[in-house]
């Protein structure tokens, strides 16, 4: 499958933008004084691990897109510097 410029940039983007948000998320969850990430005795709380849970599903998923764009975006430039290869060997086949 080939990607277009268009969307490998904005899966790239997204990548960087989910990082983004989400070290901020966790950055503002760690340093939590409302008593909903800690309880009194310091201890997370249900709240803290459930979000700590999705940021680092975002992690990963906003890794995995942004990796797919700047995969997308590099194939394009060997594309058009000429460098990509016309015909890949058949699986189990070295050129």
């Amino acid at each position: 499958m080939k990607l277009s410029r268009p969307v490998s940039w904005f899966l790239l983007a997204f990548g960087v933008w989910s990082w983004f948000i989400w070290v901020t998320f966790v950055k503002n969850l760690w340093n939590d004084a409302s008593g909903l990430a800690f309880d009194a005795a310091g201890d997370p709380t249900g709240y803290f691990w459930v979000h700590l849970l999705l940021a680092v599903t975002s992690f990963l998923l906003g890794t995995a897109v942004g990796v797919i764009g700047l995969r997308g975006l590099r194939a394009l430039r060997r594309e058009r510097n000429g460098t990509a290869d016309p015909s890949p060997a058949p699986p189990g086949q070295t050129p």
